[in-house]
């Protein structure tokens, strides 16, 4: 079995868009509850998830300058075209919006989450947001996969 830098920085940016989907869902369990006591959780939780979402953009970014034009090649010559044309195209724009989002709960944590009831409903919405688009972008990343698969399955085939 050869396991490649690619597939290592890979599995490392879906990893940490996973993980940081998971801790903005931890801050909207807290934030469901919210207490003096689940404060300092939640600014873990958010910190944790920008850490983890900034590096799945950095590893990302890297993947798809230097891995991603060989791959994107073989899904256009496959039976999956849309796998680039949508799902791609789509997570590259919609991974913007989680990251930034994802930066922005660090900030919006820091208020009284407890005491403020405006407060509170920001921190909802923002991390169920970061938690949908977060799933969103994970599922596109594995239709992307796919249509390489399948187009390297069916190129081995002969073209069936």
């Amino acid at each position: 079995m050869n396991i490649t830098s690619s597939d290592i920085i890979l599995l490392a940016h879906a990893s940490f868009g996973v993980l940081g989907s998971l801790a903005a869902l931890w801050v909207f369990i807290e934030a469901l509850n919210a207490r003096t006591e689940s404060a300092g959780r939640m600014r873990t939780a958010a910190l944790i998830g920008a850490m983890a979402m900034g590096a799945a953009w950095i590893l990302g970014g890297y993947w798809y300058v230097h891995f991603y034009p060989a791959e994107k090649a073989i899904i256009l010559k496959g039976p999956w075209p849309f796998a680039h044309n949508i799902f791609m195209e789509t997570k590259e724009h919609l991974f913007f919006i989680t990251a930034i989002l994802s930066f922005y709960l660090v900030i919006a944590v820091r208020d009284k989450v407890y005491a403020n009831a405006a407060a509170r409903k920001m921190v909802l919405s923002v991390s169920m947001l970061i938690v949908i688009t977060g799933l969103a972008v994970e599922g596109a990343g594995a239709i992307i996969d796919h249509g390489v698969k399948i187009a390297l399955l069916r190129g081995s085939k002969g073209g069936q």
